[in-house]
């Protein structure tokens, strides 16, 4: 069963590869996916020989849904996975969301999510890295997941967001109900929308078991989401998981991040992460609350009150210059 799946992956990731490469070619035109969705085109010209060089200033925090079936492991809370990378020319984020349903057909959700998260840190060090194109990031790494002898099985969310430091322009690429966030003087200034095939059943790259493949829902890596916008000194970045989205209200959100606008400070920023973290951790126990979770399902005709417990990722930057 496996030798036949590996077979069928490795053609199927060949043929991605190719169209990938596409991508890549077209990279350096400024145009583009992108350049879609409110980009910027004077933000390429940000910055100059002369001008700063931006740098993140980030940290991280989260926490397993299930704390006692999940220990600790770097990088990791529960089926969430997480990366920072850092080169010369960008700084980089990224989050993925194992799909937890997959625990039911006795695979783990989160070597899916992880596998993806570990090949992206290691891409950004490679010669071919492009600090314009997260999406490559995530295309890569999901032909390399599928070219595996021993299948990594299972699906997941993800995003992951650039910090090209020579531009002064960040560029994003989101796949599913992950996401981020971008508060300047007090205001949400840019924020990824979530990718939903339906109520609860978010956009997601899939590798299912044999005889599956037309049940579960696939989406290419070339469906993300992508984004490309200037940023400024002390910008407030937030990229995170659903365990954030759904059970933290954007205007609360917005005061705990405009707090730290400009802040350089790790240990007064990894306050901050801690506290938004278990913020959520909290709402998504709480059977009272109305989450946005909640109120998405009322939206959608399912009744539904509470928060939703769920694993909890969260990295926080500040934009020094």
């Amino acid at each position: 069963m496996h030798s036949s799946l590996s077979w069928t992956s490795r053609v199927i990731s060949r043929a991605l590869r190719s169209s990938f490469s596409t991508l890549l070619e077209t990279a350096t035109g400024g145009g583009g996916g992108a350049a879609a969705k409110g980009a910027t085109k004077s933000g390429a010209g940000a910055g100059s020989s002369s001008s700063p060089r931006p740098r993140f200033v980030s940290v991280v925090c989260g926490f397993a849904k299930d704390n006692l079936r999940h220990k600790y492991k770097p990088g990791k809370y529960g089926e969430d996975s997480w990366f920072k990378a850092s080169t010369a020319s960008a700084d980089v984020m990224g989050v993925a969301d194992g799909v937890g349903g997959w625990r039911s057909y006795g695979i783990d959700p989160g070597e899916f999510s992880s596998f993806l998260m570990r090949t992206c840190e290691r891409l950004v060090q490679c010669s071919h890295f492009n600090p314009q194109r997260p999406v490559n990031l995530l295309a890569y790494s999901y032909c390399e997941l599928m070219e595996q002898k021993k299948p990594i099985l299972g699906s997941s969310t993800a995003c992951v967001l650039i910090l090209n430091r020579e531009t002064s322009t960040v560029h994003t690429a989101n796949i599913g109900d992950s996401g981020f966030i971008v508060v300047r003087e007090g205001q949400v200034v840019h924020k990824s929308e979530e990718q939903q095939h339906y109520f609860n059943t978010p956009f997601q790259l899939s590798l299912p078991p044999p005889g599956h493949g037309p049940n579960v829902l696939s989406d290419s890596p070339e469906s993300a989401d992508t984004m490309s916008f200037p940023v400024r000194d002390g910008d407030v970045i937030l990229i995170a998981t659903d365990g954030v989205f759904d059970n933290v209200p954007e205007d609360l959100m917005l005061q705990v991040l405009s707090e730290v606008e400009g802040e350089r400070d790790p240990v007064k920023l990894q306050m901050t992460a801690n506290s938004l973290a278990l913020m959520a951790r909290t709402l998504s126990l709480n059977s009272e609350f109305l989450s946005p979770f909640a109120l998405s399902a009322r939206r959608n005709n399912i009744q539904a009150r509470g928060g939703k417990p769920d694993d909890i990722t969260v990295v926080l930057a500040t934009v020094a210059m």
